[in-house]
């Protein structure tokens, strides 16, 4: 039941917020323009439009809607609430697609909301993960329930009705929990957000999710205790008015969110109707994916993406130490399949990035500096990510842990795959740390840029454009701290936008400070820019042929030549389990 409003014509602001995080001095990360857009947000504001579109809240009532990414928009709690209390305080803020290291953010800013009178709801991983897992609410989600906000586990397709009708009516539960029914998506509502928020992203680029869910079992892995483990998908119809809606507003570059969009049961469909929309229109398209290392075993599936506009794609390699990979449940990484993989995603000129993981628990100082050595030599992989092992709340690891009484920092904002959480077995958190620090001073280095660029030449990647994309990956981290798909143009910093129980500075204290390191930093950038342009004019000039151990075919030889399948015994166990398979089908 829909309440009256109070005159004969009414308004509900929905006020939608993907708040960002906040940096080890307490200050929100965000800049002129962010990285990555995103998803959430786009899937959520798509379902609320169609909300709108059918007036759930009756014919009198119109439904105003504001989405804000926080990661390039500053929020303002006091402008948003008395937009809302100037229509009688009809009127919700969702908190969206907040993930754990984001939470302690979302619950500054909706105490503020609560403060205001503002009725506030938060949603996303954290919420969701911590309901699949645990056994009791944690302290930072029972915090937010005494403040009054609503919580809300799942996801909102099909949903958003009832919370806008019950908010509507002053009527929000204090929790929504749809974990153990998570929808169909196949002709659902589609994601979408407008080009005047898009523009604030690098690129202009927008997301969406091709499918939910994945069928493998990493432990360190939040997506499949979360969005679970049978793949939902979207129809190629589907996809298609995603393009066609972003097209007519000009938008043409797209990341598909799904965490493996090989193992869409939907994938051939799709990409076969993006490749006739690209041939039949002529339309131009970018798109970034990712998958897993065996999707190559896949008939067609790389030749495909080819030709539907993939231009980069992320692997999730992880690691190259087939010990640590058993640690992980993450079986279906086999490095005896790693070059094949990088190499047929290079034949059609596609640029390769790589998450690579440290703090297994074989790992020491020295064999991880070992493995990106020998990844450099014998591996094509253009850009290298780095993450630190992280139990975060919804993974296997978390619960584990959590069972055992092993003690992890209580601080959520931590949890970016940045920072140490819990002791390691073989190095303090101090070394464990640093270690992560080198390993983009490791990998980045002049000697090796130059190899990656001339890698890319044999290969015919645009060279200029992979230059600027290995400055960045290396830029954040070295220059600001900042993990590259956290970074953006021209760092905004705020005085009052800091984490709740620190000082806010004195002006002078903190303008000092901003402007000073914000000049410090452009230099630095600017004296990297300077090394790697030297760089990519001396790979120009040079017309000489260029072959190394990662450019060459692969053969049955390499098993007794590269370092890659010789470093430890794990590693030479997979060799020979490879070895005796072929022999038995022989």
């Amino acid at each position: 039941m829909i309440i009256k409003p109070q005159s004969s014509h009414t308004h509900f602001h929905f006020a939608m917020i993907k708040p960002s995080h906040y940096d080890d001095d307490g200050y929100v990360i965000q800049w002129i323009r962010s990285a990555i857009p995103s998803n959430s947000l786009a899937v959520i504001n798509g379902i609320a439009l169609d909300c709108v579109a059918r007036r759930v809240l009756g014919e009198n009532v119109d439904i105003k809607l504001s989405a804000y990414d926080e990661t390039n928009t500053r929020i303002k709690p006091a402008s948003i609430s008395k937009r809302i209390e100037k229509s009688g305080g009809f009127g919700l803020v969702a908190l969206v697609g907040v993930q754990t290291n984001q939470f302690p953010r979302a619950l500054d800013l909706a105490r503020q909301f609560r403060a205001a009178g503002i009725q506030v709801a938060i949603g996303g991983f954290h919420v969701s993960a911590c309901l699949a897992m645990l056994p009791e609410l944690p302290a930072d989600l029972q915090e937010a329930l005494d403040l009054g906000i609503t919580l809300f586990a799942g996801e909102l397709e099909g949903r958003l009705d009832t919370l806008l009708q019950a908010a509507y009516r002053r009527e929000l539960k204090p929790l929504y929990n749809y974990m153990n029914d998570l929808p169909g998506l196949t002709g659902t509502v589609t994601p979408f957000l407008p080009k005047k928020l898009l523009k604030w992203t690098a690129n202009s680029r927008t997301t969406f999710d091709a499918g939910r869910g994945c069928p493998f079992l990493c432990s360190f892995c939040t997506i499949i205790n979360v969005q679970g483990r049978q793949s939902r998908f979207r129809s190629a119809d589907d996809i298609e008015q995603i393009v066609h809606a972003n097209l007519a507003q000009g938008v043409s570059n797209f990341f598909i969110t799904d965490d493996n969009f090989a193992r869409n049961l939907n994938w051939e469909a799709i990409l076969d109707r993006l490749i006739k929309l690209r041939k039949q229109n002529g339309l131009r398209m970018n798109l970034i994916i990712q998958v897993d290392t065996m999707c190559h075993k896949i008939p067609g599936f790389i030749e495909k993406a080819g030709l539907a506009g993939v231009n980069r794609v992320f692997i999730g390699l992880e690691n190259i130490n087939p010990e640590s990979l058993k640690e992980a449940r993450k079986g279906q990484n086999r490095i005896t399949e790693y070059r094949t993989l990088l190499q047929a995603w290079h034949h059609i000129g596609t640029v390769t990035y790589a998450g690579f993981i440290l703090g297994f628990s074989h790992d020491t100082p020295e064999s991880i500096e070992r493995d990106i050595k020998i990844i450099q030599r014998e591996l094509p992989i253009d850009i290298l990510e780095f993450f630190i092992l992280t139990p975060l709340p919804g993974s296997q690891d978390h619960k584990q842990l959590y069972e055992q009484g092993v003690v992890m920092d209580a601080d959520m904002n931590k949890y970016d795959l940045e920072h140490v959480i819990t002791e390691h077995p073989l190095m303090s958190k101090q070394q464990l740390a640093a270690t992560y620090r080198r390993a983009w001073d490791i990998y980045y280095t002049p000697e090796h840029v130059e190899t990656i660029l001339r890698r890319a030449k044999a290969w015919g990647c645009d060279l200029r454009s992979l230059m600027h994309k290995l400055l960045l990956f290396y830029t954040f981290p070295k220059v600001g701290n900042i993990h590259p798909l956290e970074g953006g143009l021209f760092r905004r910093k705020y005085r009052r936008d800091r984490r709740s129980g620190l000082a806010i500075e004195k002006r002078m204290a903190f303008y000092s400070h901003y402007i000073n390191s914000s000049i410090r930093e452009h230099l630095q950038y600017l004296g990297l820019y300077l090394s790697f342009t030297r760089i990519l004019r001396r790979v120009k000039k040079d017309d000489r042929a260029y072959t190394d151990m990662a450019l060459r075919p692969v053969e049955e030889g390499d098993f007794d030549e590269l370092e890659l399948y010789s470093v430890s015994a794990a590693a030479r166990a997979s060799v020979d389990k490879i070895r005796h398979s072929r022999k038995r089908a022989q």
